[in-house]
């Protein structure tokens, strides 16, 4: 499976997504310029976090402009597996591809730690290899990552079960300590934690690596003869 991760300007965590990819998930990915005009060869897509454009007006506001967003968009409407992490979240919902928007964090502070994720939807093509109810360990580190969005749209989360992934407990905010939600089709998430940074025992644990395992399964179910 071959992977595009989208740099912006400003992206500081393109290494991280690459190293969880190509050296301990075993499959490919290599980087892709915001300003690309096709995503066609790549059969998944990866925005990862930083700060596009030094987070200028808000996060993600003006990498949403990007030239890379029509191809984005394009792979998401061609049903290819996008994920957002971090940054690249915020930029999901300020593309419209993902409902609700990241405020900053409820103290006004950046938090840099190591949280519990829970799994509140496991029959996704993103967490296919945890356990509903799973509690997992995943990195967090930024300052706008207060999720929230309004009451129609929350139920509507809830009543798809795009909810994804919670947090332990409420340090920055998030409506009903949302940490990661899917779209409706079930192909594009956005989650706050890293899981890229949590992908083998080396260097702090190795939770985040299932989620990277879960999308590969699906693709070769999806894509792979076994004929």
């Amino acid at each position: 499976m071959k992977f595009a991760v989208i740099v912006f300007p400003g992206s500081n965590c393109d290494l991280d997504m690459l190293h969880a990819i190509n050296d301990e998930l075993g499959e490919q990915a290599e980087y892709v310029r915001y300003d690309a005009t096709d995503l066609s060869a790549y059969d998944g897509i990866l925005l990862p976090g930083g700060f596009s454009y030094g987070d200028y007006l808000r996060a993600g506001a003006i990498a949403r402009f990007s030239g890379v967003m029509d191809e984005v968009r394009k792979a998401a409407d061609a049903g290819k597996p996008v994920l957002g992490v971090c940054n690249g979240f915020q930029i999901l919902t300020e593309a419209g591809l993902l409902p609700g928007v990241l405020l900053r964090n409820k103290d006004l502070k950046f938090v840099c730690k190591t949280v519990t994720l829970n799994v509140e939807n496991a029959d996704t093509l993103f967490t296919n290899q945890y356990s509903e109810g799973q509690e997992i360990r995943i990195p967090v580190a930024h300052g706008e990552g207060n999720y929230y969005c309004d009451d129609e749209t929350y139920a509507h989360l809830e009543a798809n079960n795009q909810i994804v992934f919670t947090y332990g407990d409420d340090f920055n905010g998030s409506r009903s300590n949302i940490a990661g939600i899917i779209n409706e089709r079930g192909n594009v998430l956005g989650m706050m934690p890293h899981p890229e940074r949590a992908v083998s025992d080396l260097i702090g644990g190795s939770d985040g690596l299932a989620l990277f395992k879960s999308i590969v399964k699906q693709w070769r179910e999806s894509n792979v003869s076994h004929a």
